[in-house]
């Protein structure tokens, strides 16, 4: 970081001023960026190119595991589940998720069935997945990092998955640089899946990123984003296939990533956290990447929820999960928001 947080905001007040939402891009690397996309633009190649093998190689750095890029996250969410076949089975998703979650399974032919989340991280429950997953007997599940950090249970439920033969895959989208014990999102389940929207902790506008350590997902999930042609056609996939300018973008920021991270971390060390002792407390080895920062006090002016509605609502599912509706009323988000013009 170019100064200390502590000079770069006041401190003195109890509760510190609201940080203006920025897309987190620094603007030391704009000269690179554009320099870069000069040259993608004199040469003929821009899709699926030079670039993209560099974001996922990026990628394959971050978490350890293999990486194939997406235009965007629903297309790394089709090709996991395309893989693992789920059409006509049942696949589990914590109702305290984007509707994008449950969606993709739903799109992908398989009956949804929510279950709950703790109340200390809005991560899904150990104990409600185990007696979901006993009453219908999935074949998939999704299990969401919110906010910015790993669920609490990942390791439980991980295991469990293994046990029982179910797919797990890691929804990641909040989850950059986030690591528990040196672990990243995406290497406790089958597959994780990350999201570069513009409110990202990182951002290419759009853009999404497959990670696992199966390297059959991985061909299939190579396969399915170019409309199946690695196949033979046999797989049926459609156009998920990442253009070279995002993909150069998303290296570039991967490099930053770090930079963004540690300057979230002391923000919410150094400024926040003495100001809001009600909120997500982390267990001991996980860091979060502060996608949001979340606290169980009404925040005035603040940044609203991580989600303002709980999915089994949406998607008007009769079930009972007192967690997640409690959640639902009782959580609110402090802006942390990566300064654009660092110094």
């Amino acid at each position: 970081m170019s100064k200390p947080v502590a000079q770069a905001f006041d401190t003195a007040a109890e509760r510190p001023a609201h940080l203006p939402f920025s897309v987190a891009f620094d603007a030391r690397d704009e000269e690179a960026l554009l320099a870069v996309w000069r040259d993608i633009l004199r040469s003929n190649r821009w899709s699926d190119g030079d670039h993209t093998r560099a974001f996922e190689a990026a990628w394959t750095a971050q978490t350890g595991l293999e990486a194939v890029a997406f235009n965007n996250w629903a297309g790394g969410a089709l090709a996991a589940l395309d893989f693992v076949g789920v059409a006509g089975e049942k696949v589990l998703s914590p109702s305290n998720t984007f509707l994008a979650t449950p969606r993709s399974a739903q799109t992908s032919g398989a009956s949804i069935v929510f279950y709950d989340c703790n109340r200390e991280d809005l991560c899904g429950s150990f104990d409600d997945f185990v007696a979901t997953a006993e009453r219908h007997r999935p074949k998939a599940a999704w299990i969401v990092h919110v906010g910015g950090h790993i669920a609490f249970d990942i390791e439980r439920i991980a295991a469990y998955c293994r046990e029982k033969g179910i797919w797990l895959i890691e929804d990641c989208a909040h989850a950059h640089g986030a690591n528990w014990n040196g672990r990243a999102a995406g290497s406790f389940g089958d597959a994780g899946i990350y999201s570069f929207y513009p409110t990202k902790t990182i951002s290419t506008g759009e853009g999404g990123m497959l990670v696992t350590a199966n390297p059959d997902l991985a061909r299939h999930a190579c396969s399915y984003r170019d409309y199946g042609r690695g196949s033979g056609y046999r797989i049926e996939g459609m156009n998920h296939r990442i253009d070279e300018f995002t993909a150069a973008m998303g290296v570039i920021q991967t490099r930053r990533l770090a930079d963004i991270v540690a300057w979230k971390q002391a923000y919410a060390r150094d400024v926040l956290d003495p100001a809001y002792p009600n909120r997500v407390r982390l267990p001991e080895g996980m860091e979060s990447g502060f996608y949001k920062y979340i606290v169980f006090d009404p925040v005035e002016g603040g940044a609203g929820k991580v989600y303002e509605l709980p999915c089994h609502r949406i998607f008007k599912h009769s079930v009972d999960l007192a967690n997640t509706d409690w959640v639902a009323e009782n959580h609110w988000c402090v802006p942390i928001h990566y300064p654009r013009a660092m110094s």
